[in-house]
């Protein structure tokens, strides 16, 4: 776990020559394994595994006898020196916008006199935290060192929020499971003044009233084939790491090279590496870092590198059936010359919920974690830097409320082939007919509905989300759901009326606030990337293996703006995604794929999940005997292991509901088995987060 710490005072001094602490008290405090970035005043640090070139800092001369301007950027960032010198000034002048425009993935501090600017990104997987202390403020890119410092209780209303609408910001607040810890929005940048705090954003938001031109499509899928071709080169371009650690090498192996004996020791390889799922998202990754030109991964490329061949990844799950035509796609795109292939075999050890007794403590709690095993295993066979597909449903598809945009900006017409889509996935019967002008009243309806009233109705229905809930939705029922400015979490059936009716109040309290309202379909498509992308920073934390650094390009600046440029029509269409992505390899010269490109590729998801909670069931049920969940009285716990029995029968229950309690009961035993603190020296708090390792009792839950 990788994170940066920093804090900004009325104090012009805090005695960072060697460690820190607040200046009235004169004792020193410094985070743990930490290393000092700037100091006095206004001191940063970076703490964790950095490797040196995820840290760059540049400073620029300002006036004679003033200190000077200082930029730090942490992360995978393409900009060179030069540019992040251009940034600088422009940042002088207020121009946030210029420090998230490069390719890569990072987090930028700026230090411009007494003043600290700390930018988020657009997706959420490089999120900012902060909160009062000593006089000012305190900010981090993890929200544990931050409780430590202040030593937090938990904040059971922001759990009762994440397990009830995980997908609604208003719900959520700006909250974290630590009170009096927050949380910046994506887009989104903190500025600090001598202790003074200050939230403001760096990205325009789409006017309500007056609908934007349509982009030219051809134009927008260039811009997102460019941007994801800057992103993949800012990875290619940086310096080659091996992990520090590997299981020792037992020999030859008859019919083994070496790749393939470190792949079946489960230890990451050097260089680069790609999932290889049979997806279009993860093989688009792959084929674009193994060909372009002049990078190691081209045969006939240039430099130390020219000729490596790039190390693709499957998953193969023997558990499972009906992935075969997933498996041959993907073997059929490592035909190519430029990959190396290694299928990762999968039994039950990989299932989901495997492994739940161990595990790292994460920031937060999120799904990941019943699944963070699965994922280590398939990742220890990658390489020390690891493509992964991620997010490219959330940031290229079309979210189901985007339809009431359509209506909205008076284009009926492109409504025509997503419904009928959703027809013909019901299948053939007398429903299917409706299905149609179903959906496109309850569109109507949400692009009639304001940003008050949607918020109204939800809390209204939220305190009866836990009774008669329906079964697994279909396509269409799941898409009707999803047509409304807030809708209730899988999770929410199984909470108490207590824990939903605190939610509820909080949509209430949200309805009234003032807000810089948006487009249903594009706050509720900003909604769930934003959700997406905090998931999966949980899981870079979960399925961690050390040395190694996953890279999601599709969650990187540039192209989420990209994707955000794509126009209504093209993004709402059946298959747009694939077709997209089809357009970016042709243009990358990339034009012989195999039959069944874009194909979905989740389809045995559910079973996996039905098969792993199956096998798991006694270690969940004892997992909620007497659960922490319940003595926060956000569950009852015969409830939940009735839900987990009818689960594993076959019953149609919502399986990732359930695996977000599953995951957040154990973050919780984590969080109070856990022993020491993120501060050392004299000064540091004497408790960690959750001072004393007990939940709050239910009279005192925090809203």
């Amino acid at each position: 776990m990788r994170w940066l710490v920093g804090w900004s005072s009325i104090a012009a001094s805090f005695g960072t020559a060697g460690a820190v602490g607040p200046l009235d008290e004169g004792r020193a405090m410094h985070p743990v394994g930490s290393q000092l970035l700037w100091g006095d005043p206004d001191p940063l640090w970076a703490v964790g595994d950095w490797r040196p070139d995820e840290i760059r800092r540049v400073s620029v001369e300002t006036a004679p006898g003033e200190p000077p301007a200082r930029i730090a950027v942490l992360g995978c960032c393409g900009a060179t020196d030069e540019q992040l010198r251009s940034g600088l000034l422009a940042a002088r002048g207020g121009a946030l916008r210029h420090l998230t425009s490069w390719p890569g993935s990072y987090t930028a501090v700026v230090r411009i006199g007494r003043r600290i600017t700390v930018i988020g990104d657009l997706a959420g997987a490089r999120p900012v935290f902060y909160t009062p202390w000593a006089g000012g403020t305190a900010y981090a890119t993890a929200a544990l060192p931050l409780a430590d410092l202040i030593e937090a209780q938990l904040d059971i209303g922001h759990l009762a929020a994440l397990l009830a609408c995980p997908e609604t910001p208003q719900a959520l607040r700006d909250g974290t499971p630590y009170a009096g810890v927050k949380r910046i929005p994506p887009g989104h940048a903190l500025i600090l003044r001598e202790g003074s705090r200050e939230i403001t954003g760096y990205e325009a938001v789409a006017s309500l009233a007056v609908a934007a031109p349509e982009a030219d499509p051809v134009t927008a899928v260039d811009g997102v084939r460019d941007a994801l071709v800057e992103a993949v080169r800012a990875r290619l371009l940086a310096p080659r790491h091996a992990p520090e650690t590997a299981p020792p090498d037992p020999g030859p192996v008859p019919g083994m090279g070496p790749a393939d004996r470190r792949a079946a020791r489960g230890a990451p390889v050097p260089g680069i590496g790609a999932d290889l799922s049979g997806g279009s998202a993860s093989a688009t990754l792959a084929l674009l870092a193994a060909g372009l030109p002049g990078l190691p991964g081209t045969l006939l490329g240039h430099g130390t590198g020219a000729g490596t061949r790039l190390l693709a990844v499957t998953l193969n799950d023997l558990t499972a059936h009906g992935h075969e035509e997933e498996l041959e796609r993907a073997r059929v795109i490592a035909a190519d010359p430029r990959l190396h292939h290694v299928v990762v075999p999968a039994g039950e050890e990989a299932l989901p919920y495997a492994g739940i007794g161990g595990g790292p403590l994460t920031d937060e709690p999120a799904p990941a974690l019943v699944v963070a095993e699965r994922h280590r295993r398939r990742l220890a066979s990658g390489s020390a830097d690891h493509f992964v597909g991620g997010g490219a449903r959330q940031v290229l598809d079309a979210h189901p409320a985007r339809l009431a945009d359509l209506l909205m900006d008076r284009r009926r017409r492109h409504l025509l082939r997503p419904v009928a889509a959703l027809a013909r996935a019901e299948g053939p019967s007398a429903h299917s007919l409706v299905v149609p002008l179903t959906v496109y009243r309850a569109a109507r309806r949400l692009s009639r509905t304001s940003y008050r009233t949607g918020l109204e109705l939800a809390a209204d229905r939220l305190p009866d989300a836990n009774r008669n809930a329906p079964a697994l939705d279909t396509p269409a029922e799941a898409s009707l759901d999803a047509l409304a400015w807030s809708r209730p979490g899988p999770a929410a059936r199984w909470l108490t009326g207590e824990a939903l009716a605190e939610v509820a109040a909080r949509l209430q309290d949200a309805a009234v606030r003032p807000v810089s309202v948006q487009r249903p379909g594009d706050a509720r498509a900003r909604a769930v990337l934003a959700r997406y992308a905090a998931d999966h920073r949980i899981l870079e934390q979960a399925a961690e293996n050390r040395s190694q650094r996953l890279h999601a390009p599709f969650l990187d600046n540039q192209v989420v703006r990209a994707a955000r440029a794509l126009p209504e029509s093209l993004r709402v269409q059946p298959g747009a995604r694939a077709t997209v992505l089809r357009r970016v390899l042709a243009g990358a010269g990339v034009h012989d794929l195999p039959s069944g490109w874009g194909a979905p590729s989740h389809a045995t998801a559910d079973a996996t999940a039905r098969t792993g909670l199956r096998t798991a069931l006694p270690e969940l049920i004892a997992l909620f005997e007497a659960p922490l969940l319940a003595d926060a009285g956000l569950v009852e716990a015969r409830v939940v292991r009735k839900a987990l029995r009818a689960a594993a029968d076959g019953a149609p229950l919502p399986l990732d509901g359930l695996a977000h309690l599953a995951s957040t009961e154990l973050w919780l035993r984590r969080l109070v088995a856990r022993r020491g603190t993120c501060w050392t020296g004299t000064a540091a708090p004497r408790q960690r987060a959750v001072a004393g390792g007990v939940v709050p009792a239910r009279r005192t839950l925090q809203a």
